[in-house]
């Protein structure tokens, strides 16, 4: 029979919600706390680290340490001891107490949760532990914890809880079951099994409702957990409703507060008046054609571009939202949109950085309108490289608003005539932009910079916002001339701030971690892909490598191990580079409107040309590096685990219904699938064929008695056999090929 052992990773991570203050703990009246002198509780609590430090890390019994210490039966002493597990400063082993420190104890914050793994963050060097299951010790996210380390588990150094510091406040998501008559909670994340509902008698007729909730009682494990029903948000067989549970449970606010509404629309109701012209250059009647290209149905259009040829190349405006005109410093939007970080997209929805008063309205640059912007004006070379650029603020008008499949289809020579007319006043500046995006796509293979395809996934929708549909998501040469020109901008945005020394907010990527690239080379070899030497990778290096899988099958697999043994590009102070652009300056200065860097970029800008930088310029930018790094990693898995419901609701119509996929990941649990739509979904162990597997750890999995093996990028062709759409999972079953004798 087929043979499950303990699951090394899967199940799509719950997303961390903040730490919030602990439920009100009960105290005993007949020992009140004000009975207790501050003063004797800490002299105790001296004397307990003192004896725990001549212990050099051996554990020291409960009853030896009060006697040791002189607490045996006082009250501050109790207490002293009680505020320094708390702390998670000494923690109680089975055999006694120990000084966390001195036994490689760790502070950390549980960040991810799902049904058989954790993750948790070191709060001194923000090192990220896999935490197995059974380890967590019934932690949430949000939970401040002690962990110890145990070893390595893939890419991640592992560790498992000690012991629980501080409680957060965890919301969870989860679907309403009639279990025999009795209605229980089963969490999206945390565990298989489902849980109590303390009042479940007020949500009695809402089973197989999505519903969220909080922990209303702790146990030692997830599943001894209790519930308390908060709300519910319809079908647990919607992705719509299993969408925006996720969102409330995010900690991502949907709806702004009456006083930033209020403040924007009083923006947006002021206008452009005269005076907001004052010190800016006039580009309305410009020579070079100002007009947009974004997506059929985008309405927060911050970027609109113009070109020319010169006698040494080409003359490219790129002009932006002027965004921090309207969005001042300690303005009540300006709090709003930095505790925001990003807007949010998923299937046909977007939770905006900002009220649509200024993201749809004021600030988007919308055709045949005046509007405020901040210019990168720049001069290029025949080759499309960069030999000026100056940054002003300007005023535009856009002349066409674009859509990037009109401009496809203009250049496939599909275009009907009406598109044809609507295009006629920019055709002309098409031609030049498509003859500059190839000579950057050239650029980029000259520099050495990698060229990776990720899977991304277009939805179709009904009326009622159900998926119908779902393939990759295409880009054309509109997206991809948009993009060079935002690389430019940016590009220059980095380098003006670098030669003049001010602080600024730069967007990084570091050189990947040795031991991700050494395990890159393992597996390439082990693939038979050709690649250079990986101990001191350049993107040159894993350029070729995806050069080399160009044409092999296994392509989408190359790509996906090459990606993920990148670091994490992210938002720094320093200059620092762009690992997978091959860049050395580098930042995000284009899309004021969904991100704030991008916001706080234009702000120090602006200041930097006046000559108005303020003293908490540093400041400033250091904050807005750290909270554009974390919102956008809350922003990636919303949105990741968002599309893993609508996937998993078009495969939920397709159940029984054979796919060709490729392999895509493998456990010692199964192997997962992803198909050419872009679903991925696991084929448990106990679906393939009866025998016995081993697990390489990575790469292969072997029928110990039937010499049957499974590897990665190979094809594979399953049947969908089960769809969960409140958590996403899709399950197949392998459908045996015949093959001729």
């Amino acid at each position: 029979m087929a043979k499950r052992t303990h699951a090394k990773k899967h199940s799509t991570p719950a997303k961390r919600t903040p730490a919030n203050r602990p439920e009100p703990v009960l105290i005993r009246k007949e020992k009140p706390a004000a009975a207790v002198d501050p003063e004797r509780v800490q002299h105790y609590a001296n004397v307990i680290r003192v004896f725990l430090k001549k212990a050099n890390g051996r554990p020291v019994s409960r009853g030896d340490l009060a006697s040791k210490c002189r607490g045996k039966g006082k009250i501050a002493y109790q207490r002293a001891l009680e505020q320094l597990v708390r702390e998670g400063e000494i923690a109680e082993r089975r055999s006694g107490f120990v000084r966390a420190a001195d036994a490689g104890m760790l502070r950390a914050v549980v960040t991810r949760v799902s049904r058989t793994f954790g993750f948790a963050k070191t709060e001194d060097r923000g090192i990220e532990y896999f935490i197995p299951g059974r380890e967590l010790k019934g932690a949430l996210p949000g939970d401040l914890v002690l962990i110890i380390p145990s070893g390595e588990r893939g890419e991640s150094p592992e560790g498992m809880v000690v012991s629980v510091i501080h409680e957060a406040e965890a919301q969870l998501a989860g679907t309403l079951i009639d279990d025999e008559g009795t209605l229980r909670f089963l969490p999206d994340t945390l565990t298989n099994r489902t849980l109590r509902i303390v009042n479940a008698d007020e949500w009695r007729t809402h089973a197989g409702e999505k519903a969220i909730g909080t922990v209303a009682e702790r146990g030692k494990r997830h599943s001894e957990h209790s519930i308390r029903v908060l709300m519910t948000m319809g079908s647990a067989d919607s992705a719509k409703a299993c969408a925006a549970a996720l969102v409330t449970v995010s900690g991502v606010p949907d709806e702004f507060p009456p006083h930033v509404l209020a403040e924007a629309a009083a923006l947006e109701e002021r206008g452009i008046i005269d005076t907001d012209f004052n010190g800016r250059l006039d580009l309305r009647n410009s020579a070079d054609i100002i007009f947009t290209i974004d997506g059929f149905d985008a309405k927060d259009l911050d970027d609109a571009i113009s070109i020319s040829r010169t006698e040494k190349g080409y003359r490219l405006g790129v002009h932006i939202a002027d965004v921090s005109h309207y969005v001042t410093q300690d303005s009540a939007l300006d709090a709003e949109a930095i505790s925001r970080g990003t807007s949010i997209y998923y299937a046909d929805q977007v939770i905006p950085m900002l009220p649509k008063a200024l993201s749809n309205g004021i600030c988007s640059l919308h055709p045949d309108a005046d509007r405020l912007a901040f210019s990168a004006l720049m001069e290029l070379d025949a080759d499309g490289e960069i030999l000026r650029y100056e940054f002003r603020k300007t005023v535009i008008r856009s002349q066409v608003k674009g859509v990037y499949r009109e401009v496809n289809a203009l250049f496939a020579g599909t275009a009907d005539e009406a598109l044809t007319a609507k295009y006629a006043a920019v055709w002309e500046s098409l031609q030049i932009f498509n003859e500059l995006r190839e000579k950057r796509l050239a650029a980029r293979v000259k520099r050495g910079a990698p060229s990776i395809e990720t899977e991304e996934s277009a939805f179709l929708l009904d009326e009622n916002g159900v998926c119908t549909g779902m393939m990759p998501r295409a880009r054309g040469i509109g997206e991809e001339l948009i993009e060079e020109c935002m690389l430019l901008a940016n590009e220059a945005a980095a380098r003006y701030a670098k030669s003049h020394h001010m602080p600024f907010v730069y967007r990084v990527h570091a050189l990947p971690p040795d031991e991700k690239s050494v395990r890159l080379g393992e597996a390439l070899d082990r693939l038979g892909v050709a690649h250079p030497d990986l101990t001191k990778p350049k993107p040159a290096d894993y350029a070729r490598i995806l050069i080399n899988a160009a044409d092999d099958p296994r392509k989408p697999v190359v790509h996906q191990l090459v990606l993920r043994s990148m670091a994490k590009a992210d938002y720094e102070t320093e200059p620092l580079g762009h690992f997978g652009l091959a860049l050395d300056d580098y930042t995000h200065f284009t899309s004021p409107i969904r991100r704030y860097p991008d916001l706080a970029i234009h702000r120090l800008l602006s200041a930097q040309l006046t000559g108005s930088l303020p003293r908490n310029a540093a400041v400033f930018a250091k904050e807005a590096a750290e909270a554009g790094t974390l919102t956008e990693q809350r922003a990636l898995q919303l949105e990741r685990d968002c599309d893993d419901r609508y996937r998993a609701e078009w495969m939920r119509s397709h159940v029984g219904e054979a796919f060709d996929g490729i392999i895509s990941g493998l456990t010692d649990f199964g192997i997962y699938v992803m198909l050419e739509n872009t679903a991925e979904g696991l084929v448990p162990l106990e679906a393939l064929p009866d025998d016995e597997y081993v697990y390489d750890g990575f790469f292969r999995l072997d029928g110990i008695h039937s010499g049957v093996s499974y590897t990665l990028g190979e094809p594979m062709r399953v049947r969908c056999v089960r769809a969960d759409v409140g958590s996403g999972h899709i399950d197949f079953e392998p459908i045996a090929v015949q093959t001729e004798t």
